[in-house]
């Protein structure tokens, strides 16, 4: 069952975007950044985050973020 579009993002939803926002000098950085803050693994991230591009909730949220991964999935679909 989908969440209702007047239903606010989860707290967890939230910290993914926020991390998803940050900039990363490593993707080791990054993956344990994921573990210590969020408490998943990174593989369980990229699985939220991809849901994420697609709830209209989470563009509503922060269509910066949003938006500019959509274009990468476009890109990263287009190339194969």
């Amino acid at each position: 069952m989908s969440p209702s579009p007047d239903e606010p993002l989860s707290e967890r939803d939230r910290a993914v975007l926020a991390l998803e926002r940050q900039g990363w000098a490593s993707r080791g950085a990054k993956e344990r950044e994921i573990r210590e803050r969020l408490g998943i693994s990174p593989t369980r991230y990229y699985q939220i985050l991809n849901a994420l591009l697609d709830d209209p909730r989470a563009l509503a949220h922060d269509p910066v973020t949003i938006n500019r991964l959509r274009r990468v999935r476009e890109a990263r679909r287009a190339r194969r």
